[in-house]
C-alpha cells in the first residue's frame, strides 16, 4: 500500500499526500515550536513523531536529550546524545552535550575526547575549548590546558580561565 501511495503521488495523482521526510519535518517543527515554548511534553511528543517517521533525525535525539538533562536524567540523555551520534558522527552538539555528562560522571578522559571531536567538527567553538581546558587541568595537563584556555578566549574574550588551583601543601618532613 505504501508503494502504491509513492507511485501515485510520483505520477501526480494524489499529489496532496505528504511523504515520511515531510512529516518527520512537521513534527519536528512542532516540536521546536512547543520546546522553545517550554511545553516539554508536547515537544517530547511530537519529537517521538518525529522518529516514527525518520528513524535516523539527529535533531528530534538530540531535542529528546536536552529534554532529559533539563529533567537531570542524564542516563536518558545520554542514550538520545549517542542516538544523534550514530546518525552524525560529526554533530558537535550532541559531542558537547554527551561530553558534559560524561564529564559530570568523572569520565573525563571520555569528556576531553569528545569535546576534541566537536572541535574538530567546529574548530570555532569556544566553550567546546574552554570545557576542554578545564578538564586538562583537572588530568594534570597545565601545558595543553592553557593553550585551550588561550584558543577558547582568542575566540570569545568574555570565556575567563579560572585561577588555577593551588597545589596542595605537603607537610615538612621533621626529625
Amino acid at each position: 500500500m505504501a508503494v502504491f501511495a509513492l507511485a501515485l503521488v510520483g505520477c501526480g495523482i494524489g499529489g496532496g499526500a505528504k511523504g515520511e521526510s515531510d512529516l518527520a519535518s512537521d513534527a519536528l517543527n512542532r516540536g521546536l515550536k512547543a520546546h522553545n515554548a517550554g511545553n516539554l511534553a508536547e515537544a517530547r511528543t511530537a519529537y517521538f513523531e518525529t522518529l516514527f517517521h525518520d528513524r535516523t533525525n539527529k535533531f528530534a535525539y538530540f531535542n529528546l536529550g536536552q529534554i532529559a538533562q533539563t529533567e537531570k536524567k542524564n542516563a536518558i540523555a545520554e542514550g538520545y546524545y549517542r542516538s544523534a551520534l550514530e546518525a552524525d558522527p560529526r554533530f558537535g552538539p550532541a559531542l558537547f552535550n554527551l561530553a558534559i555528562i560524561r564529564n559530570d560522571l568523572g569520565f573525563k578522559q571520555e569528556a576531553a575526547d569528545l569535546y576534541r571531536r566537536d572541535i574538530q567538527a567546529d574548530p570555532n567553538n569556544a566553550a567546546a575549548y574552554f570545557n576542554l581546558a578545564l578538564i586538562l587541568r583537572e588530568l594534570g595537563q597545565t601545558a595543553e590546558a592553557n593553550q585551550m584556555f588561550a584558543r577558547a578566549q582568542q575566540l570569545d574574550p568574555r570565556l575567563v580561565p579560572p585561577p588555577a588551583p593551588s597545589p596542595t601543601a605537603r607537610p615538612s618532613p621533621t626529625r
